[in-house]
């Protein structure tokens, strides 16, 4: 104790000789105070050495002076309590680190030939310096001095940094006062969130792969300067997306980033390989990216978090943030960690979401035919919309098909949406087709489709219409459809009869039945009630009466003119946002 006692004595007397300072002379009779509490310590001689020793490092904690302890490398071995509240990081984060890190990057250089000064004289090395960490930056006069510790076996070095813009710490420095920039950082982070959660969930990032670009844009906007994606894809990594900083000329260094193979930046796999996120608010190896990748950038801090959902990691995503900002500290470790776990989620629902709309596609295409058939002396068409608001495989169809002496048509909807509605739709449409081979009337068909469906207990209806075209007759058959509008030549609509009870409603129910004879120039139109029951946002109803408007403003033109005029009054009339599935046929007497 005595050895180190003379030390710290002979630590205070330097310290007291610092130049024109009243802040320096004020730290001075804080230490010779703290060496005098020593002494009483030690005359009490009451709890021997160990508790001297416990009193000593009680005293350098409680110093109101920033006090830092090096090795003779630089690395940080102790530090003291106004130290850690002066650069804004716990003790457990800077012991360990290299300090020249600590300095501002302009007088790193000036502050390791001072460092070098130190430990080759005796005598202190005084000069004035700039603390940058954490986004704050202080001007300090600082004292570095050779010390030799009892038990340690290298000599250490001591720095004292006294901001030159700052007071000492008198009684009430201890009381916590509310820092306004700190709510802020929470407000931005909040708000970041936010945003991203509400891009997550957009419909647009469920139905198209765009999710991770416009995350990884929206990062590299609000928080980062360079956004970088890497996906698992086929047992490996591979580079999904690199956003730079768009006022910055970087496009070849953007270009040459995209092109390196991830597996050459260790924190990549570091990050893939562990499941958890790293952050570095001072980069001290430059080879985290990949060789020259961060020095190319002028990076300053970084952080990398994985992409996972539950137990399946998707991918890393990365941010940097360059030397003149503020670096990534814990609590941007945390959101982004955060963000992984929503992007992971996003994604894994994209792809199920994708192969719902593959399965919904192969369901739909054994409903909708893929093209309709060439019809002696008739013309045809038709539309169908799913509707924007579909988030299941939709219950309306169509068909046009060839018969026995002429040809046929379907066209209804299932009281429903999903596999279940798919299939009964296509029991449906199918079974007409079928029945078409041995049945003359188009309402014996839907007879026994009607009894087949009950069959099936689905609980499901449908509601349909069939027509067999034999030369210019065309025998029409309704359950429960809406009737059909007919087009004269002369721009003149009339409507058919309708009505019938829905297919599975009701064991043994008759469909409506009527025959039709089309002559030159007519045109049947057929529709779904997503067309007509359709209403505005002003709560008003699309109806025949609008269908018979558009009609006769289609006089003598072809069937594909007919369904487009209806497909962009009926866009209109929803200014664009067509929710129910809509669907039309159209076919014309052409001579």
């Amino acid at each position: 104790m005595t050895d180190l006692e003379r030390r710290l004595g002979e630590f205070a007397a330097r310290v007291a000789e610092l130049p024109g300072s009243h802040e320096l002379e004020t730290a001075e009779g804080l230490v010779r105070d703290a060496l005098a509490e020593l002494a009483k310590a030690k005359r009490r001689r009451d709890g021997g050495p160990q508790r001297e020793q416990k009193l000593l490092r009680q005293i350098f904690r409680t110093l109101p002076i920033p006090v830092i302890v090096m090795d003779t490398g630089g690395t940080v071995r102790r530090i003291n309590n106004e130290t850690t509240r002066l650069l804004g990081s716990p003790a457990g984060y800077l012991i360990g680190r290299a300090f020249p890190l600590l300095i501002e990057s302009s007088r790193r250089a000036a502050f390791r030939g001072r460092f070098a000064e130190a430990l080759r004289s005796e005598e202190s090395t005084t000069f004035e310096t700039r603390l940058a960490h954490q986004g704050r930056a202080h001007t300090v006069r600082m004292v570095l001095s050779r010390l030799r510790m009892p038990g340690e076996p290298q000599e250490m070095v001591a720095a004292v940094a006294l901001p030159t813009d700052v007071q000492l710490t008198g009684p009430d420095s201890g009381k916590d006062t509310p820092d306004e920039s700190l709510f802020l950082e929470a407000a931005r982070r909040h708000e970041l969130s936010a945003q991203l959660t509400r891009l997550l969930l957009d419909d647009e990032s469920l139905r198209e792969p765009v999710a991770l670009i416009r995350a990884a844009r929206l990062l590299a906007a609000e928080t980062a300067d360079w956004v970088i994606a890497d996906m698992v894809r086929d047992g490996g990594l591979h580079r999904a997306a690199v956003i730079a900083p768009s006022t910055q000329p970087v496009a070849k260094l953007q270009r040459a980033i995209e092109s390196r193979d991830p597996a050459e930046a260790p924190l990549v796999a570091r990050v893939l390989a562990t499941r958890s996120g790293v952050v570095h608010e001072m980069l001290t190896d430059d080879s985290l990216l990949g060789a020259d990748v961060l020095t190319q950038m002028k990076a300053g801090s970084l952080l990398s978090v994985p992409i996972q959902a539950d137990d399946e990691t998707a991918g890393v995503l990365t941010l940097v943030r360059l030397r003149d900002r503020q670096p990534f500290g814990l609590a941007d470790l945390g959101l982004l960690e955060e963000i992984g776990t929503h992007l992971g989620l996003a994604l894994r629902a994209q792809r199920s979401f994708q192969r719902s709309s593959n399965a919904a596609d192969a369901l739909r295409s054994g409903v909708l035919p893929r093209s309709l058939p060439e019809v002696a002396g008739f013309e045809t068409a038709a539309i169908y919309h799913p509707g924007s608001a579909m988030r299941a495989i939709g219950g309306e169809f169509y068909d046009v098909f060839p018969m026995k002496g002429g040809w046929g048509f379907v066209i209804g909807g299932a009281a429903g949406r999903g596999e279940e509605a798919a299939s009964v739709t296509s029991l449906v449409r199918n079974g007409v087709r079928v029945l078409s081979a041995f049945e003359r009337d188009p309402g014996e068909a839907l007879r026994k489709v009607n009894d087949a469906l009950l069959a099936q207990h689905t609980g499901l209806f449908v509601m349909a219409a069939a027509g067999f075209v034999r030369g210019r007759k065309v025998r029409l058959a309704s359950a429960g459809h809406h009737p059909a509008a007919l087009l004269q030549p002369d721009g003149g609509v009339r409507f058919t009869e309708g009505g019938g009870v829905p297919l599975g409603f009701e064991e043994g129910a008759v469909p409506a039945t009527e025959e039709l004879t089309l002559t030159s120039g007519e045109t049947l139109v057929l529709y779904s009630d997503g067309l007509v029951g359709t209403r505005s946002s002003a709560g008003e109803n699309y109806g025949e009466a609008r269908l018979t408007e558009v009609l006769a403003r289609c006089v003598n033109q072809p069937p594909s003119a007919v369904v487009k005029a209806i497909e962009e009054d009926h866009r209109a009339f929803c200014d664009d946002e067509v929710v129910d599935e809509v669907t039309v046929l159209t076919l014309r007497r052409s001579r």
